[in-house]
C-alpha cells in the first residue's frame, strides 16, 4: 500500500475541519488555523503538524472542553485541567480517524499514548459523539 504524505499545506483543510468540530465556532476555527500554520513548520510531516494543532488547541481552547466543572485551584485544579485535556484528547482522537482517516498508530504517534489507549478511545469517544453526551459532568 502506497502511503501519501501531506505537507502542511495541503493539510490545511483537515486542519480547518478539526478546528471546527473542536470549536463549533467559525471564527474560532479561523483563528485555530492561523495559530497552528505560525507554529508550524512548513517542511514538518503530517504528524507533527496535527501535533502541533493539539497544543494550540490545547494551549487556546482546551480549557473550555465539553466537562461543565467549575475550575478550583490547587491539586483539585489540576485534576480538572487533566481531566478537560483528557477529554479534549478523546474528542480529538474520534475526530483525527473519521475526518482524517489516520491510522490508531499514528493518532498514537501525535497524541503521545499507546495504540490501545487510543483504540479504548475511539471506542468510547465515538459511542459518546453518537448520543450527543460527550463527556458531560452531571451533579
Amino acid at each position: 500500500m502506497i502511503e501519501i504524505k501531506k505537507t502542511p499545506l495541503d493539510l490545511i483543510d483537515d486542519i480547518y475541519n478539526l478546528a471546527y468540530w473542536m470549536t463549533g465556532n467559525e471564527k474560532a476555527s479561523t483563528d485555530l488555523v492561523s495559530h497552528t500554520c505560525l507554529n508550524t513548520d512548513m517542511q514538518a510531516p503530517e504528524t507533527e503538524v496535527l501535533r502541533t494543532f493539539r497544543d494550540c488547541y490545547l494551549d487556546t481552547y482546551g480549557q473550555n472542553s465539553d466537562l461543565e466543572i467549575h475550575d478550583i485551584s490547587g491539586t483539585q485544579g489540576n485534576l480538572i485541567n487533566s481531566l478537560k485535556q483528557w477529554a479534549a484528547d478523546i474528542k480529538l482522537s474520534v475526530l483525527l480517524s473519521e475526518l482524517t482517516g489516520l491510522r490508531h498508530s499514528q493518532i498514537a504517534d501525535i497524541l503521545g499514548k499507546p495504540v490501545d489507549t487510543i483504540r479504548l478511545w475511539l471506542f468510547w469517544g465515538r459511542k459518546f459523539m453518537a448520543h450527543d453526551y460527550f463527556l458531560r459532568a452531571s451533579a
